[in-house]
């Protein structure tokens, strides 16, 4: 048997065709994977075979299986790629220790995040938080994003997802508007606040109201960039705004807002939830701000209850 290469001088590349190959039992499956030719993989096995000086796969009229030694051979070498994967994570986890790059969209920032901000760097003043906003779920590999919140139901594949509160809807307005605006039936007549992300909030509320008034329409109204303007808006008095309770507290606790009609806010289906990749979940900066905000947000709710 010829003389095995020492660690130094273990193949990888060889290893890797092997793995892929023995993992789909078809090199054309292998040479996709690996974005090689077909004819590499097949040189690559073949080299593979004469180092280790036995046969890795038979070819039968069922297709390609492998050998006694392959099978042998194939978990360790799986093993091992499992084991230099975790290692590589481990250390990309470590980059940027210093720093946290989390992603969100902007009305979300400055209403909620950022409030909230001075609380996490008091309990963690070395660790740097840097925000970045977008209207897009950000793709947090490929923009180098340690983690975001996002807005949706947590089904995003790849990705690690915590929730850390349900979405509701409440109409609010300036307090002389308010006093105004007894029941919903009120509303006709009324300058229906929009966003043009969340076109559609209106309607969810009217419709849970049991508002059937066809001179209520939940698609007229002043249209605003983001809802931060819309709330700015309703501020103003400028008409009623459909919000959800946790992106007015601040106008809500200063008197600048109030909720209509005694409501109970409207549970949605989607929630906002804490995002990042599933092999950087455990990264000791992206760790501290889920737990952290998690816990927030439960000690929130205790001193609402």
């Amino acid at each position: 048997m010829p003389h095995l290469p020492s660690r130094r001088l273990l193949p990888l590349n060889a290893l890797k065709a092997f793995e892929a190959a023995g993992r789909h039992l078809n090199f054309t499956a292998a040479a996709e994977e690996l974005s090689v030719t077909l004819s590499a993989i097949s040189h690559q096995i073949r080299q593979l075979e004469e180092l280790l000086g036995v046969p890795l796969f038979h070819r039968t009229k069922k297709g390609l299986v492998l050998s006694t030694e392959g099978q042998l051979i194939l978990p360790d070498v799986q093993e091992g790629f499992d084991h230099l994967a975790s290692a590589l994570s481990k250390l990309e986890a470590r980059r940027g220790e210093g720093t946290l790059t989390v992603s969100m969209l902007s009305t979300f920032a400055m209403r909620w995040f950022i409030p909230r901000l001075p609380r996490f760097q008091e309990k963690y003043p070395d660790i740097e938080v840097r925000i970045t906003t977008s209207i897009k779920p950000a793709d947090l590999e490929r923009e180098g994003i340690d983690c975001a919140i996002r807005h949706g139901d947590g089904d995003w594949p790849g990705l690690n997802a915590t929730r850390l509160f349900s979405e509701s809807l409440v109409p609010v307005a300036a307090p002389k508007l308010a006093a105004m605006l007894k029941t919903p039936s009120d509303l006709k007549g009324q300058k229906l606040l929009h966003s043009q992300n969340r076109r559609d909030d209106w309607r969810i509320w009217l419709n849970a109201a049991g508002v059937k008034d066809k001179a209520i329409d939940p698609t007229v109204g002043p249209m605003f960039e983001t809802r931060s303007y819309a709330i700015q808006a309703a501020v103003q008095g400028m008409g009623v705004a459909v919000m959800d309770p946790e992106l007015v507290a601040e106008e809500i606790a200063a008197g600048r807002l109030q909720t209509l009609f005694d409501t109970t806010p409207l549970a949605l289906t989607n929630g906002y939830w804490f995002v990042c990749l599933q092999h950087m979940a455990d990264a000791p900066r992206i760790k501290a701000m889920r737990d952290w905000l998690v816990e927030d947000v439960s000690k929130k709710k205790d001193e609402a209850a």
